[in-house]
């Protein structure tokens, strides 16, 4: 997928020389606000309500989603959260998109923070997050109806827009309008500056009344409909969130770890009061109280489903982290370099000629040299990578208004309470005593989801217990020439991390024992573990390794700058992949699990904490449908499962 050719003319309008067309004209924002948001009843129609949904078929240099931010931002009547979800077979340049915005200055401050996410733009969907996640911009870039019949989307307002039917006629034929007919329930309203014969005759067949109106300069007339078909809509693919309460209203997390937190924090922007409940004393003691962790987007020649899922994992750590930690001490944006097999470079065939680029590339001498490296070492430099300390952002989630932390609160038993209006979840200690009541539960304690499954008799969900032990010392003088970004392979180095009193600490490892779940490591398995960390090391990145080699000394154990371990047990499922979204809608509605982030907590908790919270109210998925789908709860229950109901 390349970026769209554009010529600009002399009035500084831009010229797509692929559809020969222009994109707008000198009147493009009165048409952005007259034909679009005017067009749709915006902003009064969205007056008061929890959520607004609109989907655009053509995204173009975005000025439609700036104009309709524009007005959210002005509007104090505006709804909590506005999803944009549009559609792009060719986008522009991120430079093209700047330069086009410079011609309203009113605008182009809400262009800068547009274009400071606008990159990696590869085939697929694209979670953008702005206003601190309360505008969503979900970017679709591919052929629009093959989008439009891939995803789930249920909006309530349409901005049909694109070049004009003789220039693009697949955008604006009957199977196009039929696929976004789909994705519209009664009542939701449409707008678009063409009034051509067979787009109103399309839109007609596929259930909407149509009005031509008055239209913006230079169009005479618009179009404006409202999809009210005459026959009953076949149930549409949107998942209807039925195991949610019709408002938010109380949740109980259970488990405060990145897994935990990310959900809290999704849940608490869309007005839920959350409670979260964990046994430890304070927030992040299990797997995700890492010293310091690292997170990067994987490869593979194919661009399989796990690479996918990785760069929307990148996207949204990336975009909550900026928002939420202080860079170069909470967290570093640094890039992450990535040694590879000399035969297994990672990188699908045609990736150096598009945006992938800006993910991955084969790493350059400079930076193998910056590492240690030898000039014709095999390596992958991911520039959207870096490291983060994961208690600092468990922390920063948790300090989310409406979110209230719980400490010691050991969960024993969860049961189910029938009440006039609609059921409650109870949770219980070992003595009986409730802990705390809510409507939604969702559980996010990793292996320690299971026993409180038990006692509900619903069947175990497919976890694994890993356990691993991280390698850290304080950096001296000898330590000042590691590389200052991470490099992973077959092994990790995460070094010149702060200390908060002042220096710097490596972290190297960690190791991988699956089904063990022992803590704290005897004195025996800590020195093995150094050892196997040490090991590691070695292979990839030998300087480094030599550097640190006194510091692995056994005999140098409590000498200054020596070793030192930490230990935590992750959890993972067995395919590898997170599981998210209802335990069983019907027999136990209301309880929720978002768990399994495995070794890849940094990459895939918020991400998924937005994935829980979209399911739950039946949103635009922040990634695309078929990745959904691969991390659902969904896969994780027997067809043959019964469960009591509660």
């Amino acid at each position: 997928m390349t970026t769209q050719d554009i010529a600009w003319l002399p009035d500084g309008t831009p010229y797509s020389q692929r559809f020969g067309d222009r994109y707008q004209s000198e009147q493009a924002l009165a048409q952005a606000r007259e034909v679009f948001l005017h067009g749709c009843g915006l902003p009064l129609a969205w007056a008061g309500a929890a959520q607004w949904r609109i989907l655009e078929t053509g995204f173009g240099f975005g000025l439609n989603f700036l104009a309709t931010w524009a007005a959210w931002r002005a509007d104090p009547e505006r709804p909590r959260l506005l999803h944009f979800v549009s559609l792009e077979a060719w986008p522009v340049s991120a430079a093209d998109l700047l330069r086009a915005a410079a011609r309203y200055p009113e605008l182009l401050p809400l262009a800068q923070e547009l274009q400071a996410q606008y990159w990696g733009l590869l085939p697929g969907v694209h979670r953008l997050w702005f206003e601190g996640g309360r505008v969503l911009l979900t970017l679709c870039i591919g052929d629009a109806q093959a989008l439009l019949r891939q995803q789930r989307w249920d909006v309530d307002a349409v901005y049909l827009d694109g070049f004009s039917p003789q220039c693009n006629p697949e955008l604006w034929n009957a199977h196009t309008l039929k696929a976004v007919a789909r994705c519209c329930h009664r009542g939701t309203r449409l707008a678009t500056w063409t009034v051509a014969r067979a787009v109103r005759d399309a839109l007609v067949q596929c259930g909407f009344t149509v009005e031509k109106v008055p239209g913006a300069l230079p169009k005479r007339d618009k179009l404006c409909a409202t999809f009210d078909p005459a026959w009953e809509p076949r149930a549409r693919r949107t998942a209807e969130p039925a195991a949610a309460p019709p408002k938010p209203a109380r949740c109980i997390v259970i488990g405060a770890g990145l897994a935990g937190a990310a959900s809290a924090a999704s849940l608490a922007r869309r007005g839920w009061s959350v409670r979260v409940l964990d046994a430890a004393d304070a927030p992040a003691s299990g797997a995700s109280g890492l010293p310091a962790g690292v997170f990067a987007p994987h490869l593979s020649p194919d661009d399989n489903l796990f690479s996918r899922l990785s760069r929307s994992g990148v996207r949204a750590m990336l975009q909550q982290s900026a928002q939420l930690l202080q860079a170069g001490v909470d967290w570093s944006p640094s890039g992450v370099l990535e040694s590879r097999p000399a035969t297994h470079l990672g990188l699908p065939a045609d990736w150096h000629s598009g945006p992938g680029t800006e993910w991955s590339q084969r790493a350059a001498a400079d930076r193998l040299h910056l590492a240690g490296l030898a000039p014709q070492a095999t390596a992958i430099w991911h520039a959207r990578a870096g490291w983060a300390r994961p208690a600092r952002l468990v922390a920063a989630l948790l300090g989310e208004p409406g979110i209230a932390w719980q400490a010691g609160a050991n969960v024993a038993r969860l049961e189910c309470v029938p009440s006039s209006a609609s059921s409650f979840w109870r949770a219980l200690d070992a003595q009986g005593r409730t802990l705390a009541e809510a409507e939604l539960v969702v559980l996010a304690a990793g292996p320690a989801c299971n026993a409180l499954l038990a006692g509900l008799s619903a069947p175990p969900l497919p976890l694994q217990s890993v356990r691993g032990q991280l390698s850290w010392g304080v950096q001296g003088a000898e330590a000042r020439s590691l590389p200052a970004f991470p490099v992973n392979g077959h092994g990790a180095l995460v070094a010149q991390v702060p200390l908060a009193g002042g220096g710097h600490a490596w972290h190297a490892g960690s190791t991988f024992e699956r089904d063990v779940a022992q803590l704290p490591l005897s004195p025996e398995e800590r020195a093995a573990a150094h050892a196997r960390n040490w090991q590691h090391l070695a292979e990839l990145l030998p300087g480094s390794a030599a550097t640190l080699q006194a510091a692995f000394d056994p005999a140098a154990c409590d000498a200054p700058g020596a070793v030192q371990a930490w230990a935590g047990v992750r959890c993972t499922a067995h395919d590898r992949l997170p599981i998210v979204g209802p335990v069983n809608a019907a027999a136990l509605p209301g309880l929720w699990v978002c768990t399994a982030m495995g070794a890849r907590g940094l990459t895939r908790a918020v991400l998924c904490g937005e994935l829980l919270a979209a399911q739950l109210h039946g949103e635009p998925l922040p990634l695309e449908t078929r990745l959904a789908r691969a991390m659902s709860s969904e896969r994780c229950l027997p067809e043959t499962a019964q469960i009591p109901s509660h």
